[in-house]
């Protein structure tokens, strides 16, 4: 009796699939698959990076390091450089009891917040050694803390800015070659790296920073042009430490010294409040107003609540009740005095806008008493976009990019591209600033307004005393030719689509914001992306020569090199430091 085939009967041999052939065990040569061992001090495992993760992206900042690896989008590990951060190993004084009570000593101007920085530009004063010292504590934290890897022979992508001290380059540099013994140095630059990841060629980038605003051209991935401003978030903490000493922590009420007091009109130069307490607060509370007007969102809420109806009688007293103080920013916040956490002071809400105003855009200074290198945001920007070359200044004005820890703030992008905007209509781009400047250009446009007007009106007398009939009257032009619309040419039209066929629309000549994901995620993607930089430094090279080695040449060649199977931005030969020389 025949019976049915079975399934494993039915089922075809895996022997014909060519596919799965090298997953059959051999079973004339049993073995045992070989393992590779990374280290010496590893235990023996399969390695599981790709030859593109075996790199490691540093990014040093004024006051913070961030560490990771390429292809992701943040980094594994954001360490900061303060006093807490600097303790021995069983320092414990920070959790004693009583330790948050305890009377904290008084900072002069120049001197607060300078023991939670890594570095500043001017190095004079600056302990060289202290820097090396802190940037291999951090370092080696977040290798063996965050990173969980060996670091003795890992190429190192580290993001810099490019205008940075040949002083403070060389300690960075020697720090990372001589301890941990790296084979080669990739520099990056944060505005680069910045219009990259927001998808872009070429921009305004606008860092703000800790101690200083950099405003940085970048066409064609080039530096271009770059200013910079001591108005940065150093200014707005140090405004917001003034504010909260203005109130009396007992009594809450306030002092009688004026809101823009600094320097020797406020104690003497002498700061009372602690640097972590005035930045808990600017990160919390601090904002910035629209320049239409000081509370634009009451119109939003007023039709959000005409549209809503009337849900109850007491949801509506309670709008009634705080449609004048909510709306108008006049609600009171308690918040922790600085000086006894026991107490608690009242700030109105709008309070918290006016360090935000003085500090970047200097809303309470006169144009003569502004610096060079104090000049606020909105001007700054003016100014670079106007330092730059006509065909350059159509594409950057269209993509600004505004990075660095400032650019948070809510409602400070949006009131800088206003005040760009309006600075433009205003004063077009004319370099010529001051009264006598802006009479005259009211007389250029009284002018040309009356010019325009009497063409028009002689155009309109001689089309009524001509003799033409009535269909030559309407067919006629009442403005005058340099007003007509040029007249289309289908050749030129056909050509021009032809030219543009397959390639995407591009915005230029406004002002408009881009947004960006930061300098160490265009470090992660050009890493991943294996495209080669401008500056590789090699260990033996650097530990042979130093910086004296390397070739002077600010602008590399942007020419790759046929050999090369990678892409590359910059080729050159032999070792440059590019735009850090």
């Amino acid at each position: 009796m025949a019976t049915a085939p079975g399934y494993f009967d039915r089922k075809p041999s895996s022997a014909g699939r060519p596919g799965l052939s090298h997953l059959q065990p051999n079973p004339s040569s049993p073995h045992t698959p070989q393992r590779t061992f990374s280290s010496a001090f590893n235990s023996p495992s399969l390695s599981y990076r790709t030859p593109e993760e075996e790199t490691v992206i540093f990014e040093f900042g004024n006051r913070h390091f961030s560490a990771g690896f390429p292809g992701e989008s943040a980094p594994r590990c954001r360490l900061m450089f303060g006093p807490e951060e600097s303790r021995r190993v069983g320092d414990y004084r920070r959790w004693m009891p009583g330790s948050g009570e305890r009377k904290r000593k008084r900072q002069r101007f120049d001197d607060w917040g300078d023991d939670h920085e890594l570095w500043r530009m001017d190095v004079r004063g600056l302990d060289m050694g202290l820097v090396g010292d802190k940037i291999e504590r951090a370092v080696r934290e977040a290798v063996t803390k965050h990173l969980l890897i060996d670091m003795k022979g890992r190429k190192l992508v580290v993001v810099l800015p490019s205008l940075m001290p040949h002083p403070l380059l060389n300690m960075v540099l020697a720090t990372l070659f001589t301890t941990f013994q790296n084979p080669m140095i990739t520099l990056l630059s944060p505005p680069v790296l910045s219009t990259v990841v927001a998808g872009l060629r070429s921009g305004l980038v606008v860092d703000i920073g800790w101690r200083e605003t950099i405003v940085t051209g970048i066409y064609e991935y080039r530096e271009v042009h770059e200013k910079r401003t001591t108005r940065a978030m150093r200014m707005v903490t140090l405004a917001m430490a003034r504010l909260l000493e203005r109130q009396d922590p007992e009594q809450g009420k306030q002092n009688k010294r004026p809101a823009d007091a600094v320097g020797e009109e406020a104690d003497n130069g002498i700061v009372a409040v602690d640097l972590e307490q005035a930045e808990e607060i600017t990160t919390r509370m601090a904002w910035c107003r629209s320049r239409s007007g000081p509370f634009p969102a009451s119109q939003t809420s007023q039709d959000l609540s005409t549209q809503l109806g009337n849900v109850s009688i007491a949801e509506n007293e309670r709008k009634d009740s705080a449609s004048s103080s909510d709306l108008i920013g006049n609600t009171p916040i308690p918040i922790p005095s600085p000086f006894s956490p026991r107490l608690s002071i009242q700030l109105l809400f709008s309070a918290f806008a006016s360090p935000v105003e003085t500090a970047l855009l200097g809303n309470s200074m006169l144009r003569h008493e502004l610096d060079d290198n104090d000049q606020p945001l909105h001007k700054l920007i003016y100014n670079s976009l106007l330092s730059l070359p006509p065909d350059v200044r159509a594409v950057c004005m269209s993509r600004i990019i505004f990075t660095g820890g400032g650019s948070k703030i809510p409602g400070l992008k949006a009131r800088l591209l206003d005040e760009v905007a309006a600075l433009v209509e205003a004063r077009g781009w004319d370099p010529v600033e001051g009264k006598v400047a802006d009479e005259r250009r009211k007389r250029l446009r009284e002018v040309s307004g009356n010019r325009q007007a009497t063409k028009v009106k002689e155009v309109g007398t001689k089309n009524m005393n001509s003799s033409f009939d009535e269909k030559a009257l309407e067919a006629n032009i009442s403005n005058p030719a340099s007003l007509a619309p040029p007249v289309s040419d289908p050749m030129e039209e056909k050509i021009r689509r032809e030219q543009n066929k397959g390639m995407k629309p591009t915005v230029s000549g406004v002002v408009r914001g881009v947004e960006t994901l930061g300098a160490w995620a265009g470090a992660s993607l050009l890493v991943n992306l294996r495209i080669k930089g401008v500056v590789e430094i090699e260990r033996d090279a650097f530990l042979q020569h130093g910086l004296a080695g390397a070739r002077r040449d600010a602008e590399a060649s942007a020419a790759p090199q046929k050999a090369m199977p990678r892409p590359s931005i910059g080729w050159q030969t032999g070792w440059t430091l590019g735009p850090w020389a």
